[in-house]
This record gives structure tokens, sequence and C-alpha cells, in this order.
């Protein structure tokens, strides 16, 4: 018989459930090793989809100025971070012409919401007008007929695509390194990963790149890189944004995300990428708001903004396996909750360590099913062969990395018959169990807090010869895609590491369609977070 369904032996410890008294956290984060200090300027930049609005409708910038510098920006960091597969240069330039025609022709009304802003594209999301390769040399040079909706809806609000952001191979990793094509480095400290899966469109942000960038979020695939990279990243409810034009890799866990510098930023990304679509028979028919209307600007504050707001500091997640820095700076951030108002207090979940080998057995499984369409007659590059099972053999093998395979074969086996039982049904039975403990946990609190990744940015190839160690360093993701809840995470501070410090994320999880709450409570805390900036090293001198 296989073995039961066990907690991973480097996952945090398991704690039976008990009433946790309410907790403030100052004394906590004195006993604790402090995160380096910073004397930087305070609080992040404005709102870069914002100011290009206003440049570009005031006539102070052309949208061609505008692209100009990002792609001079590009040109100069693309060496070092390699965040892009391919960069659609001439196109983007050629639509800022375009987008300068219609404001002088046609003004405020000929613009969209994302006019002039330039986005970097997740490689996993189809585009018509360019290469999307999932990151994987089994797709090299494929090129759909049709853009992803996610895609088309930036482009209608005006929205520049700069080009496709690299990745791990189909989203099947979290550092980057798994990529076909390339390794990304993260903009703070080059010889460490940007994180994964969505690496490429974290780093691109955070070396500003682009303005913006889409991702995928499976396991985490869009928030530990943003904590990596100290950006914003946003993981919406399931069905909250159309998954059409998105290579699939577990198709119930999967979800279209996106990275800003600012959650206004990202609240405006979230506006426009989000709605129902016919296309997607999963996309929820939720009325879709204005989020960046419900943000409140710092000079209108009150001085208890989150006066009464509940929220819960995870257990689970600040035992054991988890950095001592990052630990300092998470208690540090619900300090600084607790003085804009809330109330935070300790929880436990007790389903939480068993969230993710769960994960790793339902994403395999439906992988296993989800990338049988690379075969090379279907979709793919075909190899010659004599005959059809040697055809799909040499195709496949040849065009898909090692990974991937690993995966593919971790959820045959799965499914196959004998074994169903004992892991897929059982893992099945573990999300009901992970779901109903946040349902739980998010009755007695408004939202969630934990770290967004155990540790800070590690070295490149630190983990590559360990699979099971970097699987554990989603650990503190997974759970929220098995549930189909919402997170944001958002720079809360630093630990050593690199020339200036290495970032570290806020994860805030909230109630299905609560996206408004989240970005609204992380709103406040960037404005009022002192003392850091999030600008890496790669741009200090500019």
């Amino acid at each position: 018989m296989p073995p039961p369904l066990q907690a991973h032996r480097m996952l945090l410890s398991h704690r039976r459930a008990s009433p946790i008294p309410r907790r403030r956290f100052t004394a906590a984060v004195s006993s604790l090793p402090s995160a380096p200090a910073k004397t930087l300027a305070p609080g992040p930049g404005p709102s870069s989809i914002l100011s290009i609005r206003e440049s570009l409708l005031s006539g102070e910038r052309t949208a061609a100025d505008i692209t100009a510098e990002y792609l001079s920006r590009l040109r100069r960091t693309e060496p070092i971070v390699r965040s892009f597969i391919h960069v659609a240069d001439a196109a983007a330039e050629r639509e800022a012409q375009e987008l300068d025609r219609r404001i002088a022709s046609g003004g405020q009304d000929a613009v969209g919401p994302l006019a002039g802003v330039l986005v970097g594209v997740k490689d996993n999301l189809c585009t018509a007008n360019m290469p999307s390769t999932g990151g994987s040399r089994i797709l090299d040079g494929y090129q759909p007929a049709y853009d992803a909706t996610a895609v088309r809806r930036l482009r209608e609000a005006g929205a520049i695509v700069v080009g496709k952001t690299n990745l791990d191979e189909f989203g099947m990793g979290s550092t980057t390194e798994g990529s076909g094509f390339q390794v990304t480095t993260n903009p703070w400290d080059d010889s460490r990963v940007p994180g994964g899966s969505s690496g490429g469109s974290a780093s691109a942000v955070s070396a500003r790149q682009c303005v913006v960038s889409l991702g995928s979020d499976t396991g985490g695939s869009v928030r530990q890189p943003a904590s990596f990279c100290g950006v914003v990243g946003l993981k919406p409810t399931y069905g909250r944004v159309s998954r059409y034009g998105l290579m699939a890799y577990a198709s119930s866990l999967d979800v279209v995300g996106c990275f800003g510098s600012s959650v206004v930023d990202t609240a405006t990304m979230l506006s426009v990428i989000a709605g129902h679509d016919k296309m997607d028979s999963t996309s929820s028919s939720h009325d879709v708001p204005d989020y960046r209307s419900d943000l409140v600007s710092l000079n209108l504050l009150e001085s208890k903004p989150l006066n009464n707001l509940r929220i819960g500091i995870i257990q689970e997640t600040l035992g054991d396996g988890v950095d001592t820095g990052v630990i300092s700076s998470i208690k540090a951030a619900a300090s600084h909750l607790e003085q804009l108002g809330s109330v935070v207090e300790e929880v436990s979940l007790p389903s939480f360590s068993l969230g993710l080998p769960a994960y790793y057995i339902l994403a395999s499984s439906e992988a296993s099913s989800n990338l049988s369409r690379y075969d090379g007659i279907r979709y793919g590059r075909q190899v010659s062969a004599d005959d059809l099972n040697e055809l799909y053999g040499d195709s496949r093998s040849n065009g898909l990395g090692h990974e991937v395979k690993m995966r593919i074969l971790m959820g045959t086996y799965a499914l196959s018959a004998g074994y169903y039982d004992a892991y897929y049904k059982r893992a099945q039975q573990v999300r009901t169990l992970v779901k109903k403990s946040f349902e739980e946990a998010l009755r007695r609190y408004d939202i969630l807090v934990s770290p967004a990744a155990p540790s800070a940015a590690y070295k490149i190839g630190e983990k590559a010869n360990d699979p099971l160690a970097m699987y554990a360093g989603d650990i503190m993701t997974v759970n929220v895609n098995l549930a189909g809840l919402p997170a944001l995470v958002v720079p809360c501070g630093f630990v050593d590491g690199g020339s200036a410090g290495l970032p570290v994320g806020l994860q805030m999880i909230g109630s299905p369609f609560s996206e408004g709450n989240l970005l609204r409570v992380g709103h406040i805390f960037e404005q009022t977070l002192q003392d850091f900036s999030f600008v890496p090293p790669l741009l200090a001198d500019s």
C-alpha cells in the first residue's frame, strides 16, 4: 500500500487549534534580530499610472517620450536582469506615436485609463502579435492567433504591451531558473533569484523596465516574486479574472494576477482586467467595482485609519523553518498595523501545514492532463520519427524540461489505478479542510496576514539540486490557492543581504471577492510605512 499523505519533513510545525488571546507585537519585535536600518526617503512614490496619464493629458510629456524612457532603461538593465524573453520595442514605439496622434485630435475622451502605460506580460499568456512560449522550448516560435482576455482588456484600456516576461517553464517552479530560455536575476542582487514562476514580471517592474505587469498564480507565483523583488503583487479570487488565453498548468488553481510598484497601480490594473468573460465558464459574474476609487490618499487619512479592523496573524507561519529576519519584519508590520488602529491577534489554522503536499499532488495531477496537448502534433515542435509513438516520445522528451517531466510523472502516478484514492482523493479531502479552516478564521477576522515566503531571495543555484527544499518555500502561499481566496503582497521591510538589504513582503489574505478591502488596507499600510524605499540599487544612480 502507498504511504499515507503526510506533511513534508521541512514544513512548519503542526499546532492544535486553541483560543488565542489578543496580543500586542511591540515586545515580540524587540526580542528578535532587527532588520537593517534604512535612512532612505519614507513611503512609496506616487502612482506611475496616474502620473503618466496626467502628464499626457496636460501636454507635459508625449507617449513617445515616456515609451522611449522605459525602453532606454530596459535596454540598459536587461543584460543584467534578463526579465524578458521577447521585447516588442518597435511595436511599442508605433503604438505610442499613434496614441499621441489620438490625444492631439481627441483629447481626454480619446484615451483609456491605461493610456501610455507600458505593460510586461508573462509568457504563458497568449498575445496575437508576438511569440508566446510558456517558457518552454517545445513552443519556441509559437505565435497565437488571439490575445488572452486579460491582455485584450489591457490593450482596450490603452496599455502598450512592451514584451513577454520570463518564467519557469509552464509556471512550474519558484525561482525562474526553470525557464527553457534564460535565468532571470533579482534587481536587488543579481546573484539571487527573483522568485517564480512569475519572476520575469516581478523583476521587470522592480527594475522599472515597465510600469506594471501581468503574471499568473497557481501556488504563489505572483506573491513570492513580489516579496523577493520588493513590489506589490495581487492574486485575485479564483474566477475574478478570466483565464482565457492562459496556458493551463492546474486549471482549478490558476489565477491571472498583476504586479505594480504601488497599490494604486495594482488596483487600477485589476479594475481593467477583472470581470466575467463568456470565453471562460469559470469566470465570475460578480460586480467589478472601481478599486482605485476607494483608496484614500495620505493627507486625507484619519489618525487611526484602520480603527477596529480585525487582523489575524497566522501562527503557523512564524515558527520553525522561517528566517528570523523575516519574522522580525512581519511582526514589525503587525505592530505598524496596530498603530493604525487595527486589532491584531494570533490565529491558528490547524490544517495549514497539510496544504503543501496536497497542493503538489493536485497541481501535478492536473498538469499531467493539461500538458498532454504538447505532443508535437496538436501543439509543440515536432521531431522527425519513424512511427507515431516515437514522434510523441521524442517531441516531448526534446521539448520539455526536467521539472515539467517530473511533475507530469508525479501527476500521472497519483491518478493511476490503485493510487487514486490514496493520493488524489485524499489531497482533495485536505483541500476541503484547508478551505473550511480559512472560512472559520475569516469569520473572526477581516483579513489574515503572514509572510509571503519563509525567506528573502536566495542565491541562484542554491536549491537547484534540492527540489523538496524549493517546494517547501511555497508553504506560505499554496493554501490560498487551494481555498480560492484573494491575497495581496506589499513590501514591509528588509533583511540583511546584497548591497542594500533584501526586501520582505507582507501577505494579506481576505474573503472571496474582498480585493477592495485588501487594496484599501495595503494602500494605507504602504503610505504610512516610514524609513523604507523599495527602489533597487540597480536604479540608484537614476
